[in-house]
């Protein structure tokens, strides 16, 4: 069963929390005691209705100021499809957490309260969502009970929506009515907008096409163990154990190993169930060879006709994350996929508002949820693609070598 990964984002107060208390409850994914709780608490916060909101808001912060501040993770299924559900806060302090959420996921549902329209929050998650290559967008104009329905109301918020989105980078666009509070068009099609000829949420989501936004031509296998496991029936095994980034490896293809530029032969390749004549991403596999190269975690096996960039220097889209600014003098620990090394900030070549697109050469420390086109200086070659061509290889994070914590994620440019 396909797996589809989605977060929620928006302004705050446009519903997220709401929409997805209403895709949990509607398909059946909650337990009787969980309903039984939102309930007690809908009735001690005074609401005259069961807020769905709170299946999702599970910190006490969130519950009394009914927004949400951090990422909540749901899972659910339906009989087509698995769904993982990340619910991004909407308010501009925590854009952070929003760029966490999108880093892995498949389709956005951007929240719009049509009476509000378009926002500066609406716009800076639209762009921040393209950024990370989220390539399905799905735009849910809510509250539509609200304004009576009127379709006049949808169509305004359309053309808003559509022309910020000359702007953005290309990706599927649909856009749905709906009132998440009472379920219009969310799970079921609603009867009190006819003039809508479209299909209810769930059926979207259950029936995206996916399968196609994963690299299948960049074969790109990082190195996480080497597994010898001193058995006598097998004294001579010697296994690379990782997670394929992206591509297709086969048995008996040809690879090279980076750092060194040595070439092998792929002798078997073993899943969790046995052998397997392929491995693909996402698959978690262990890869033999018919040479005994010098191969540790942190390497990387590609193609020899078809090899990532090597470098010291790289162009990077960084998210500042951290609670102190950024700080030029020091080092910080730069992961990406399996490999580690240590980097310096070259320079920061300009800021960039997320709301207005402008581009600002200030010369500042980067603060928390600042975005910036900087360069990074490696102690030791890394092996990478372009965040654009491929998610796996071109994504990484800054870590604090001191105190542990991560303080940056960054998209190469």
């Amino acid at each position: 069963m396909d797996l589809l990964r989605l977060i929620t984002c928006g302004n705050v107060d446009d519903g997220k929390s709401t929409l997805l208390g209403r895709l949990l409850h509607d398909t059946k994914s909650i337990f009787e005691d969980q309903w039984e709780a939102v309930q007690r608490a809908s009735v001690r916060r005074g609401d005259t209705f069961t807020d769905l909101a709170l299946l999702t808001d599970g910190l006490r912060a969130e519950r009394e100021q009914g927004i949400t501040i951090d990422v909540a993770y749901r899972y659910f299924a339906t009989p087509h499809r698995k769904f993982i559900l990340a619910d991004c806060p909407g308010h501009f302090q925590y854009t952070r957490n929003m760029v966490t959420g999108a880093s892995s996921a498949q389709l956005a549902l951007i929240l719009i309260d049509v009476r509000k329209g378009l926002t500066e929050q609406t716009c800076r998650h639209a762009f921040l969502a393209t950024l990370l290559r989220i390539k399905h967008l799905i735009v849910c104009v809510n509250k539509m009970d609200l304004v009576a329905f009127r379709q006049e109301e949808f169509e305004r918020v359309h053309e808003q929506f559509m022309e910020y989105a000359e702007r953005l980078d290309g990706a599927d666009i649909q856009f749905i009515p709906m009132s998440a509070r009472d379920g219009d068009n969310v799970v079921e099609k609603s009867t009190r907008m006819p003039w809508y000829a479209g299909s209810p949420l769930l059926y979207s989501l259950e029936n995206v096409y996916v399968r196609n936004d994963a690299n299948h031509v960049d074969a790109r296998f990082p190195v996480q163990t080497v597994i010898r496991p001193q058995d006598p029936a097998l004294p001579d095994f010697r296994g690379l154990a990782g997670r394929v980034a992206s591509g297709i490896f086969r048995a008996g293809e040809e690879i090279v190993h980076l750092p060194s530029g040595l070439t092998a032969r792929i002798t078997a390749i073993h899943g969790p169930a046995g052998k397997v004549e392929s491995a693909f991403h996402p698959m978690s596999v262990v890869m033999e060879l018919d040479r005994a190269l010098d191969i540790g975690r942190g390497d990387m096996l590609a193609k020899p006709n078809n090899q990532p960039v090597a470098a010291t220097e790289i162009e990077v889209m960084l998210c500042w994350l951290g609670d102190r600014p950024l700080d030029p003098s020091r080092r910080y620990i730069l992961q990406q996929t399996s490999r580690e090394t240590k980097c310096l900030v070259r320079e920061v070549r300009y800021k960039l508002d997320v709301t207005t697109l402008h581009r600002s050469t200030d010369h500042t420390p980067l603060q928390m949820n600042d975005l910036a086109r900087v360069t990074l200086h490696t102690t030791a070659p890394f092996f990478f693609d372009s965040y654009k061509k491929n998610r796996q290889t071109g994504s990484l994070i800054l870590v604090d070598e001191f105190a542990n914590t991560t303080v940056a994620a960054g998209m190469i440019l």
